[in-house]
């Protein structure tokens, strides 16, 4: 059992990292486990940070605690807008809120496929686990006496679509709107204006969504996103030629942070809010600063060659 002085000890006999002694608070705070062992290395452990000094470390998790701090409002934002408007497209579809006829009128994507085929099945099938999901999402609010459920509840009434969304995770949201047929779908697209030549599936949003999942859930359980090992899986193509074709760009790379903020950008844009997305991108600018410390090569290893050309497309496409 090592004390928090035997782990300065060996940060500085192991590592060649010495921690003075007005850093030992700074030690206890990030912590040697997350702190130094999470930060100490870019995406994967053999790609390790050449630390020079503690206080590069110390620099480096500040700098990922802000950035969160900086993406969090703003997903939260477009995570609200997006279920405002396929709550919007859904309600207009099946002309009723009550749950059974959404089901039964939108939730219905795997009528597009032949009825017993694979696909009819593997999409029936998830349709069936979204609506146990939802079930389980509102009978966990109602035993926590969450407002809303006890409401309905409580009066022994159905609850609502648009109040059974406020209990959805992003990814079981994600997972709504792909159950969806292809009118909701659509219609969602129009109200963001997506570009059909990269939705003729209508599908577009979907892998949006999924691809934001990752990093909103990396954010609410305070995991390291500075440098996107968040991501589990990678983000389609199309995603990426959007955001270039959008803002100008040649080849976006999502192992770089500043690319998820590049699809941020463009979704507060889709809703007219250009204010928030150019405040978004020179509040990332600022914090950029607080890495300054870190050997140049270690900088471009965490934002990239392309970050300069990224932020300046960006400025430029919300301007």
């Amino acid at each position: 059992m090592y004390s928090l002085n035997d782990l300065a000890v060996h940060l500085k006999n192991k590592h060649n990292l010495p921690v003075q002694s007005n850093q030992i608070q700074d030690l206890r705070n990030i912590g040697y486990y997350h702190g130094y062992k999470g930060y100490r290395f870019i995406r994967k452990a053999g790609n390790l940070i050449n630390f020079t000094a503690f206080g590069q470390i110390v620099d480096l998790n500040n700098f990922d605690m802000q950035i969160k701090g900086l993406f969090y409002p703003n997903l939260m934002f477009i995570e609200n807008a997006l279920k405002s408007y396929v709550l919007e497209a859904t309600l207009a579809e099946c002309q009723s809120e009550k749950l059974n006829d959404v089901y039964k009128k939108g939730l219905t994507y795997y009528s597009e496929f032949s009825a017993g085929t694979p696909p009819y099945k593997k999409e029936f099938k998830r349709r069936m686990e979204l609506e146990m999901k939802i079930s389980n999402a509102l009978i966990r609010d109602y035993m926590a006496d969450k407002a809303i459920e006890a409401h309905f509840y409580n009066q022994d009434k159905e609850i609502p679509i648009w109040a059974a969304f406020e209990s959805l995770t992003l990814g079981e949201f994600g997972t709504f709107f792909a159950c969806s047929n292809k009118t909701i779908r659509n219609n969602v697209s129009s109200l963001l204006n997506l570009p059909t030549n990269l939705n003729s599936d209508s599908f577009l949003l979907k892998e949006i969504i999924f691809s934001l999942k990752d990093l909103r859930n990396s954010i609410a359980h305070n995991g390291i996103i500075f440098d996107t090992r968040f991501a589990t899986s990678k983000v389609p193509n199309r995603i990426k030629r959007l955001i270039e074709n959008e803002m100008k760009l040649n080849q976006i790379d999502f192992n770089y942070i500043v690319s998820y903020i590049a699809l941020i950008v463009f979704l507060l844009k889709q809703m007219g809010e250009n204010r928030r997305a150019k405040s978004f991108i020179n509040e990332y600018v600022k914090l950029q600063n607080m890495l300054k410390r870190l050997p140049a090569n270690t900088s471009i290893k965490i934002f990239g060659s392309q970050d300069a050309a990224v932020v300046t497309a960006m400025l430029k496409y919300v301007s």
